[in-house]
């Protein structure tokens, strides 16, 4: 495996420890974030002495979803991006036109390239192995895909997590909420793009554990050490058990669905302008401005 660049590897103890470290941008994702965890989630997979994986994020978030920055300001550009063969649904300037919005969308570009982004989510449901997301400070937009896929999430009790793109521009690709939380809830969240708590987000079953901020890392150190000390086989076995429940009902077919309604979801005309404002007034602005009405901007957790 190249060097990485957008997360670091180690092993030790029958753990694998993967973390996002772009903390500069809150470790958004790009296209290279997800193609270099793809291959860290395998080497992890193929390596015998790994027993289990920690997945985590450098400085004071997990991961603030997408770079959007770039590419809400660019108009349609897709920021930095591990390049595609020229003319691909990957090639920059294929996704840049694609996102013009004074030129025609073609949402089939558009699936086939964010379906493979959750292709690269989906290694952490998909490996042999069990998966702890560890979250500190901020877990939302498209970095929940990264914790919910994987089995288990251990939050810092003050840490916020949730889907505030669902109020405008972005659908959850993986769908994983329904299937973490039960449809009632999963809707209270998505209907509102209200995020949880740590601690809430451990009543309501999200979460195995929510300890307090300066715990974080001791408790998830534990449970990764209590779960590697069992047989591997045993864990692949309970492991596929567990998701083949999942997959039962229908998970691949959902998140075919979610990967169509983030990319219309973003060419809506709701859409659209939340694009043109951040172009003009920036990023973060226009996040600031959709946010607002609901009280919640930050780290806030206000629900009403």
């Amino acid at each position: 495996m190249s060097e990485l660049k957008t997360m670091t590897y180690e092993t030790g103890d029958r753990i694998a420890r993967i973390t996002l470290d772009r903390p500069e941008r809150g470790n958004g994702i790009t296209r290279g974030l997800v193609v270099e965890l793809e291959q860290c989630v395998e080497r992890a997979d193929l390596d015998p002495s790994v027993h289990v994986i920690v997945l985590a994020g450098n400085g004071k978030g997990f991961c603030g979803g997408y770079d959007l920055v770039e590419s809400a300001e660019g108009e349609g550009s897709m920021g930095e991006q591990a390049a595609g063969p020229e003319g691909s649904p990957l090639d920059p300037r294929v996704m840049g036109a694609n996102h013009d919005p004074s030129g025609t969308w073609d949402p089939m570009v558009d699936y086939s390239m964010m379906s493979r982004n959750v292709r690269g989510f989906m290694s952490l449901f998909n490996c042999s192995k069990p998966v702890i997301c560890k979250v500190q400070g901020f877990c939302v937009a498209g970095g929940t895909d990264m914790a919910l896929c994987s089995d288990l999430l251990v939050i810092a009790s003050d840490a916020k997590i949730g889907y505030p793109p669902a109020r405008v521009w972005g659908t959850p690709t993986t769908a994983m909420w329904t299937y973490r939380l039960g449809p009632q809830r999963a809707k209270r969240l998505l209907f509102t793009g209200d995020s949880l708590s740590g601690a809430e987000a451990l009543e309501w079953g999200l979460a195995t554990e929510a300890p307090d901020p300066d715990e974080l890392d001791s408790r998830t150190e534990a449970l990764a050490s209590r779960i590697a000390q069992n047989p591997l086989n045993q864990l692949q076995m309970m492991k596929l058990l567990v998701n083949q429940s999942l997959q039962a009902q229908g998970l691949a077919q959902t998140q075919i669905m979610g990967t169509v309604f983030d990319g219309i979801s973003r060419h809506t005309r709701e859409g659209f302008d939340f694009q043109s404002k951040a172009a003009r007034e920036g990023f973060r602005k226009a996040v600031s401005d959709r946010d607002d009405p609901f009280g919640d901007p930050g780290p806030s957790t206000f629900k009403g």
